[in-house]
Order: C-alpha cells, then sequence, then structure tokens
C-alpha cells in the first residue's frame, strides 16, 4: 500500500550518527514496506491512503530488546520473591503445566500489549517452538526469536533443543520479517562444554546469540565456583562473543567483565523494571555507556515486569541512573530513546533496515498522539518520551509498511478472544 503521512512531527536521525536526533514538522511517503520520501513525495506516486499527522508525532516503532512473550498470562503470579524463588519455586511449576497452544495465546497477549504502547520490533527467548513465531508473523511484527536452549556437555537433551531451533528456523524462512539466534539460556542452565558446543554451532550457521548473563549475585557466586570466572569471562573463553551477541541483563559486571564486552562488540539489554523488582540491582548503564558498550532496552517477560511497555522503560532508564549516579546528565532522555530504537536495532543486527526514520528503511513506525494532558504543550518530544509519556498515546502503528494498529485498534488480532484464551489458560494452571 501507497500511505502518505501529512503535516506531521517527526523524529529524524542527526546528520552523523553521534549527532543528536531532529524532530521537523515534515510529511512522509511509505511505498510498499519502505520509507520512499521524506518531504516532497516521489515522483508519480498516487496515495491510497493518507494520514493526517496535524498535533502527531511521528517515531521509529521501539524495539523491545529482550522478552519472553509467551509468559504474558503468567503477570501477578509470582510477585514479592528472591529471584532464584521466582524463577523455581513459581515460575518453573507453571511453564511445566504449559501447552504449546498456552505459549501461543501468551505470545499473542505479549504482542498486542506491545503494540499497542509502540513497539514493532522485539527479541525474544521462548521455549515452545513454533507458537511466539507464529503469532509474530500472524500477527505482522518483527521479531527475533531464540529457542531456549539448556544442557549439559553433548547430552541428548541440549541437542534435541538445538535441532528444534532450527526447525523452527526453517519453518518460517519465508517470512523475512522473522529472524533467529541461538539462545543458550544462562551460566547456570548451561554448562561450559554446552556453551563451548553452541559457540561452534553458531559460526557454522552463521547465527548470532542471545543470553541471560550476570542477572543475580547468586549467579556470580555460582559461576566463580564452578567455573573460577565471571559469566562475562565464561562467555568468552568458550567462544560466544566470537558470534554478535546480545547479552540480557549484565546487573552484576565488574569493571573488567565490562572491557572484555566492549572489546567483542557486545550489545547489552538492559531491563531496569524486571531486574528492580526481583531485587537484583541495576546494570552500570552510564559506565557501560562511557566504554562504548552498545546498550538497548528489554522489558523482560510479563512474570517479572509485571508490563511489556518500552515507554515506561525509557522512563526507568534514564530516571534510576539520574539518582544513583547524582547525576541529572548521566541517561539523558536522548540516551534512553536511542536505546529503544536505533540501538535495538544494531544488537538484533537489523540496523540497515529498521531503528531510524530513513528513506530505503523499513517502514516500521508510531504515530503518537499530543494532543492529551500529558504530552502538551510541544516543547520536546524527545524528552516527552521518557519524562511525559505513558505509552496509552500510541494511535497508529505500521511494521513493514502494513498498518497493524488504527485508532488504538489492533487490527491484525482478535484482542477479545485473546483475552478469553489467556483467562481459561490461568484457570486451568491454577
Amino acid at each position: 500500500m501507497n500511505i502518505a503521512i501529512k503535516n506531521i512531527l517527526t523524529v529524524l536521525p542527526g546528520e552523523t550518527p553521534e549527532a543528536p536526533q531532529t524532530v521537523k514538522k515534515t510529511d512522509l511517503y511509505i511505498q510498499g514496506s519502505r520509507i520512499a520520501a521524506i518531504g516532497e513525495a516521489p515522483a508519480d506516486f498516487t496515495a491510497e491512503k493518507t494520514i493526517d499527522g496535524t498535533d502527531k508525532l511521528l517515531i521509529p516503532g521501539l524495539i523491545n530488546a529482550h522478552t519472553h512473550s509467551y509468559m504474558a498470562f503468567m503477570r501477578n503470579c509470582a510477585d514479592d520473591l528472591s529471584f532464584m524463588d521466582w524463577l523455581f519455586g513459581r515460575i518453573d511449576p507453571i511453564e511445566q503445566k504449559m501447552t504449546d497452544e498456552d505459549a501461543y495465546w501468551g505470545a499473542c497477549l505479549a504482542i498486542l500489549e506491545m503494540m499497542k504502547s509502540g513497539t514493532t520490533c522485539f527479541n525474544d527467548m521462548q521455549m515452545n517452538i513454533m507458537q511466539t513465531t507464529r503469532a509474530a508473523k500472524e500477527s505482522g511484527m518483527r521479531a527475533v526469536i531464540s529457542r531456549g536452549l539448556v544442557g549439559s556437555g553433548d547430552d541428548e537433551a541440549g541437542r534435541s533443543r538445538l535441532k528444534q531451533a532450527y526447525a523452527e528456523r526453517d519453518a518460517f524462512r519465508d517470512c523475512d520479517r522473522l529472524t533467529f539466534r541461538l539462545g543458550p539460556h544462562a551460566p547456570y542452565t548451561c554448562d561450559e562444554a554446552f556453551l563451548k558446543i553452541l559457540a561452534k554451532e553458531a559460526e557454522q550457521e552463521n547465527m548470532g546469540i542471545h543470553m541471560h548473563l550476570s542477572e543475580s549475585v547468586t549467579e556470580i557466586e555460582n559461576c566463580r565456583k564452578d567455573y573460577g570466572c565471571t559469566p562475562i569471562e565464561l562467555a568468552e573463553r568458550t567462544g560466544l562473543f566470537n558470534r554478535p551477541f546480545i547479552a540480557a541483563h549484565c546487573v552484576q559486571v565488574t569493571d573488567s567483565d565490562m572491557d572484555i564486552m566492549a572489546k567483542h562488540g557486545v550489545s547489552v539489554v538492559t531491563n531496569p523494571a524486571s531486574n528492580m523488582k526481583l531485587g537484583n540491582g541495576f546494570a552500570p548503564v552510564p559506565e557501560m555507556m562511557a566504554k562504548g558498550i552498545n546498550v538497548c532496552i528489554g522489558t523482560d517477560g510479563a512474570a517479572s515486569n509485571n508490563a511489556l511497555n518500552l515507554i515506561h522503560e525509557m522512563s526507568l532508564v534514564t530516571l534510576i541512573h539520574k539518582g544513583t549516579h547524582r547525576s541529572p546528565q548521566c541517561v539523558s532522555a536522548e540516551d534512553a530513546f536511542r536505546m529503544a530504537t536505533i540501538n535495538g536495532a544494531k544488537a538484533l543486527s537489523l540496523e540497515a533496515e529498521t531503528g531510524s526514520i530513513e528513506v530505503g528503511k523499513k517502514a516500521d513506525l508510531a504515530i503518537l498522539d499530543l494532543k492529551c494532558p500529558s504530552m502538551w504543550p510541544v516543547n520536546n518530544p524527545i524528552a516527552a518520551l521518557s519524562y511525559s509519556a505513558t505509552g496509552d498515546e500510541v494511535e497508529t502503528v505500521i511494521i513493514d509498511g502494513n498498518i497493524t494498529m488504527e485508532n488504538k485498534k489492533v487490527l491484525t488480532l482478535d484482542e477479545e478472544r485473546i483475552y478469553f484464551e489467556t483467562a481459561r489458560i490461568m484457570e486451568r494452571i491454577g
């Protein structure tokens, strides 16, 4: 479809990657799946749909760089617990009762929430193959999928999960909105020998890696006891960092750990709400930024967050570090916006396709209504995204050139059916 968006405040990249992003009122034109022009219409362009952008803001679609979408129906059922009690005492028993169909509806609920708050791409680690991917494909979302991998050495269970990951990747090759990574779960569920196997597999298959690292004090203590090193050092020595690598959390990291990640070009996903709620602390985001590490933002799963609203995470990542560092400049609204857009795209190796509003890139966009008390008057829209917005301002979402949400109604999912099915799941699981 050819879409014209007229007279809209638009967040555009600076003249250099390091320059501040700019906001200007302009027109934008979409042909097929891509942004065809900004400002003047392309030659022979005929709009099939025109969107009036008066009193609205156009931003790149937000990128949730770490989540577990299937967990969405588990929100508010494992709260106020320590990390290990949360994971193994409450969440794991629920997961053992889940069916593949449960995971599908959980992913649909997650996508519904993410889309309604402006997210157009998410990086997911899941355990029920085909289900999250099926939901992403049907909903029109862009997604990077990792089948969570657990194993010891060359054991049969680990190999079986790896085969499942490849089967899922191969089954969805026809959808260019979906890409795949290997997903070793964590150092406490994958031993060193298995991590070395996965590093070789990733090299042979030309795949990136997505893994939880250095999330809790217990994880660090056990890793030092078992392997004589930190989780970051373990990942380096097993060869995992030889591939494009996304490290989720990195709350408990040393200065040396950060140097290792900077050296290997590791992208770190900070998940502020989840990390606080589970009592794990705060990732040293300002220090990572100072070392040149690509930092992006995730929500984690709704079982620990308990929401999937990336605009809320943008607010947290700015406010938390201003407070802990007693510095109002250490993480700016501009920094948070980059983390939620272009930095996330870089982490997912998608920066040539999405993450910023540029001619030739995919039309992954969100339109926010500025005519609401929290956003008015329009003084600094980028600052407003971190300090004023709630996510409810998102009015229209376009992914891959297709309108997936219009006038706050998601067009690609049956919202009432999702509510019905996910409520029924929790009634059964208890």
